[in-house]
């Protein structure tokens, strides 16, 4: 195992994208399975606080060290297997997202979770259950999980396939592959319905895999991980389109989103169905335009949608045009993937945004105050507007962009100063909790982490929160890994 102590060498282990930072004694890196599991047990029988490192491509502090060690899984980066036949793929947790992406997508396969950062570690998307421009028609990554290797905080290993153990109502009875049996009683709150990432899954009758999905590293360490993967489509219209006026962009997506709900439930495969309804405002134009010229000079919002098509491109295509014209949209300003250079210009528009932004924010030396926030369909339109005059109203500059079809928001304050940042942070807060009162969530894909604890608190209450840490106490007694994720130790 390689130990690192040398400040020097650990630096780049102590932040993550949202430029939190932290720090840690030793940095851990175990070369196979076998030291791992040791180097847990060594540091739960010395009560040492663990923090699990994958790629560091988070934004709310969760990988990041407040104190003891970190340990990195960087070192189990294999791609296991890749069934054709059945389809699935067993990889260990330091496989990039992108790399798995090609490798099935080699063999005709696809596994749609896609972040908007694809250099993540696959174990960190399952970790906080990430999602990305495909959750609205594929869901997120829980969607996809087969089975888990969990190494426990005793160093126990836990062996976990989706359809094989459940909840009796709300008590889970767990057994280790040494057969320790383990029981949790799992608290009783209500999630919301939409996207959501926030605390711990739980719900009567259900599947003991969820419970560790999303889990932030606080339960345990992915060691392994299957993964349903589905056939690739046979084609895929990609387009953005830009609008001269943002109601209507707003109202083109309400639309396209209505019809593919509409177009499920009907199974009619020749009817508009999105895979992905993605938005960019006026703001996140124009910081893009020295990066895309094609960006058109009075441009107010985009819609970015994504289709897959099964021969019917053109039929397809035309119902696109068609509602776009009805939005007073402009065919010859929009931008049509009709080639894989054209597809690729429009991947790197949807990931650029997010990436200027953290570049900004690393620069300027501020923490990212981007939110995470979603809220059911009919609210949306209404909660964007207010919170976009939120911040409006207090000369914050900002970029707004999201997974719109999901009434998923990401709205970016770009603090130019420290006063700024802390007019930015009330401004941050203000908008989780509207969004918890009207029934969304803080926090849709990104987790909770060390920074949005008290969002979590402010949506379940006290007595709820108490009940997650009492599954972390059954199952990480020591209280070692990822203190401070999801909620602090305090009671």
């Amino acid at each position: 195992m390689i130990i690192k102590t040398e400040q020097d060498e650990i630096q780049i282990y102590l932040f993550d994208a949202s430029n939190t930072k932290g720090y840690c004694s030793e940095v851990w890196i175990p070369e196979n399975i076998e030291e791992l599991s040791k180097a847990v047990r060594e540091a739960n029988e010395q009560k040492l606080q663990v923090t699990i490192s994958g790629n560091r491509t988070g934004l709310t502090g969760a990988c990041v060290p407040k104190g003891g060690i970190v340990i990195s899984t960087e070192k189990f980066n294999s791609i296991l297997k890749i069934n054709t036949e059945e389809k699935y793929a067993i990889v260990e947790p330091a496989v990039m997202l992108s790399d798995l992406q090609q490798a099935v997508s080699d063999k005709k396969l696809l596994y749609p979770p896609d972040p908007t950062e694809r250099n993540c570690f696959v174990g960190g998307t399952v970790a906080t259950n990430a999602s990305g421009a495909g959750t609205f028609k594929y869901g997120a990554t829980r969607e996809f999980v087969l089975g888990l290797e969990i190494i426990l905080p005793d160093g126990e290993f836990l062996d976990l396939k989706r359809g094989e153990v459940f909840a009796d109502n709300n008590l889970l009875i767990l057994q280790t592959r040494d057969k320790k049996e383990i029981k949790l009683n799992l608290p009783a709150y209500e999630m919301p319905s939409t996207k959501n990432a926030s605390g711990y899954y739980c719900k009567p009758g259900m599947d003991a895999i969820d419970l560790f999905i999303g889990s932030e590293g606080t339960l345990g360490i992915i060691t392994k991980i299957i993964l349903k993967l589905l056939s690739l489509p046979d084609a895929e219209l990609s387009c953005v389109l830009f609008f001269n006026n943002e109601d209507d962009a707003l109202n083109f997506l309400s639309e396209a989103r209505r019809i593919s709900y509409e177009s499920r439930r009907t199974k009619d495969k020749d009817m508009i169905d999105a895979t992905a309804l993605e938005f960019f405002d006026e703001n996140s134009l124009n910081f893009l335009k020295d990066d895309f010229a094609g960006i058109p000079t009075d441009a107010k919002a985009a819609v970015w949608f994504e289709q897959v098509c099964e021969g019917n491109e053109d039929t397809l295509l035309g119902l696109w045009i068609d509602l776009f014209a009805k939005y007073n949209g402009n065919e010859e300003e929009a931008w049509f993937a009709v080639s894989e250079k054209d597809k690729k210009r429009i991947i790197d528009f949807r990931h650029s945004i997010s990436a200027n932004v953290n570049e900004y924010v690393t620069r300027n030396n501020f923490r990212k105050l981007g939110t995470d926030v979603a809220v059911p369909d009919d609210s949306f339109i209404a909660f964007y507007l207010e919170i976009k005059s939120i911040v409006e109203r207090e000369n914050m500059a900002y970029v707004t962009y999201g997974h719109f079809g999901n009434s998923h928001v990401h709205l970016n304050m770009l603090p130019k100063d420290e006063e700024e940042f802390e007019k930015g942070k009330e401004l941050y807060k203000n908008i989780c909790l509207r969004a918890i009162e009207l029934g969304g969530t803080f926090s849709a894909e990104h987790g909770v982490g060390k920074n949005k604890t008290e969002y979590l608190l402010a949506m379940y209450g006290e007595e709820n929160i108490n009940a997650m840490r009492d599954i972390k106490k059954t199952l990480d007694p020591n209280y070692i890994l990822g203190v401070g994720n999801i909620f602090d130790q305090a009671r």
